[in-house]
């Protein structure tokens, strides 16, 4: 059935924007759902970064997982009303864009951009905490035991990743929602699987979670400082559940299903992740095993001693199929916020890249692009693994402030009486109601509290020198200031949409294809 150009557009948001159809809408429920899984990750988040929240603040730290919910759901319940409204590609760019002003838009999109791009980069070095374990020949560069031997084999196995991440989105989204949903199918009853296993071979009781444990002593701050530390490895998890509404251009009925795909999205990981943070720390043989709090070792090193003979090793494999798919989500996440700036002209070589291939109607050339970047990127985890690590939690810290630049003017609609839209509750589509003020500055404060405490200068999570310790600001402000730069002299000049991805009439309106 094809509906009327009018309806289609209606139904798909869009019409707020002015832009054609133009990408394939081939996203189901569960691929919506499993786009929004896969960003977050489970097994990747959870395993990448439990050593650091476990050797900061002990067992305690895990509290700081259901805190970093309640402050990321509230930042969803306002994400899904906005994809109630505009399930838009770049959602974070263009509903800052619609509820703020142009600067405020673009300023988010370019923060979003480069810290997705980023992220892509830290994300697919967690193939060397894996790959090794299962089999020393994926060991290619020397044999692990040279100074930068590691570092370096970690940006060969990172880089063929970023190129079947490439290869599989330019091929089209159908491919990589395919191979998406499989690979969080997998990744989902792999972490019950794990979840269920470690809880038979518990050691320990609850009250493991209910002291210190000696952590903090004598530190500044005490405990409460070590906590706070510690919760950026819960922080650095729980977000990306944004993707499923920047898919929104290409999902099935998308005002009603991206919602709910936010919604399911951090539930499951929150309770999922969740089930096997507790479990490890209660089944673990010895807590006092220096292995648990190293990173060449943490949540694997676990997993390993519990389980039996070729067990772990399936684990570990499911380990890499989620690394996979976290990197495809996070690669399609940032083509597609590419794609949405530069149809506005909001980037260099805006017309190429914002131009759709009409074979597979998914914009190659921002696939390419990234690809190159993320990978070039990469070289500098060789020589300057500190550098990177601090440029990754920049990337988290810019992704915070992109949210926050979306919930800020976003309250500030709600106080002006301007939001929720009259159409949300006519049309059955999800609103807070009475509860989303509330909810609204919650989520404000909510991310300004965790991009403060992000961005706190740390040596003991930023290094030295002065400008590492300081990153959150030297860094994000470099990289804020040269976009900015680009904005005010040139960007802003002709920021408008391209006239290739325009709807001038009703009449000139494609049909939806559905």
């Amino acid at each position: 059935m094809i509906e009327k150009a009018g309806t289609a557009r209606t139904d798909s948001g869009m019409e707020h924007f002015g832009y054609k159809e133009s990408l394939d809408r081939g996203i189901g429920k569960f691929g919506s759902f499993a786009a929004g899984v896969s960003y977050i990750s489970i097994l990747t988040g959870t395993f990448q970064l439990f050593y650091f929240g476990f050797g900061t603040a002990g067992p305690a730290y895990l509290w700081s997982w259901p805190m970093v919910l309640i402050g990321q759901l509230a930042v969803a319940l306002c994400f899904m009303e906005l994809a109630a409204k505009y399930p838009v590609a770049g959602s974070v760019y263009n509903w800052s864009k619609q509820l703020g002003s142009r600067i405020v838009g673009w300023s988010a999109g370019w923060l979003m951009l480069t810290a997705s791009i980023v992220t892509l980069s830290a994300v697919v070095l967690a193939l060397q905490l894996n790959l090794p374990r299962l089999w020393s020949g994926f060991q290619i560069v020397g044999d692990g035991q040279g100074p930068y031997d590691s570092a370096s084999n970690a940006v060969v196995l990172g880089t063929v990743l970023i190129v079947f991440t490439t290869v599989v989105n330019a091929l089209g989204v159908r491919l990589m929602a395919m191979i998406n949903s499989a690979g969080v199918f997998i990744e989902l009853i792999a972490a019950c699987l794990i979840a269920f296993i470690l809880a038979l071979h518990t050691t320990r009781g609850p009250a493991v979670f209910f002291s210190t444990n000696g952590y903090g002593a004598g530190a500044s701050g005490g405990f409460l400082g070590a906590f706070l530390v510690a919760s950026l490895a819960s922080g650095y998890v729980m977000y990306g559940f944004d993707t499923a509404s920047s898919l929104g251009e290409e999902t099935v009925e998308p005002r009603r299903t991206a919602p709910k795909a936010i919604l399911r999205a951090i539930l499951a990981s929150f309770v999922i992740g969740g089930a096997i943070l507790v479990f490890a720390v209660m089944s673990a043989p010895n807590l006092q095993d220096p292995q648990i709090a190293s990173n060449s070792g943490g949540l694997q090193y676990i997993v390993e001693q519990v389980m039996w003979g070729p067990l772990g090793k399936l684990f570990l494999i499911c380990i890499v199929v989620a690394v996979t798919v976290c990197s495809l989500a996070v690669h399609t996440a940032a083509i597609r916020l590419t794609f949405a700036m530069a149809r506005d002209n909001a980037l260099p070589f805006g017309e190429r890249l914002a131009r759709v291939n009409p074979d597979t109607q998914t914009p190659i050339t921002p696939a390419v692009v990234i690809g190159v970047i993320a990978a070039l990127i990469l070289v500098v985890n060789i020589g300057q693994p500190k550098i990177f690590t601090v440029l990754t939690s920049i990337a988290v810290i810019m992704i915070y402030l992109a949210y926050l630049m979306v919930t800020g003017p976003l309250l500030m609609k709600r106080l002006r009486g301007d939001w929720p839209p009259a159409d949300l509750a006519a049309g059955g589509y999800f609103n807070m109601g009475r509860w989303g003020l509330l909810v609204n500055v919650v989520a404000v404060l909510w991310g300004a509290g965790m991009a403060l405490n992000l961005a706190w200068p740390r040596e003991a999570v930023y290094g030295t020198p002065w400008y590492n310790t300081w990153g959150a600001f030297v860094y994000t402000g470099l990289i804020l200031g040269s976009g900015l730069l680009w904005y005010g002299f040139k960007g802003r000049h002709h920021i408008g949409t391209l006239a290739s991805h325009a709807v001038v009439s009703m009449d000139d309106a494609a049909p939806a294809k559905i």
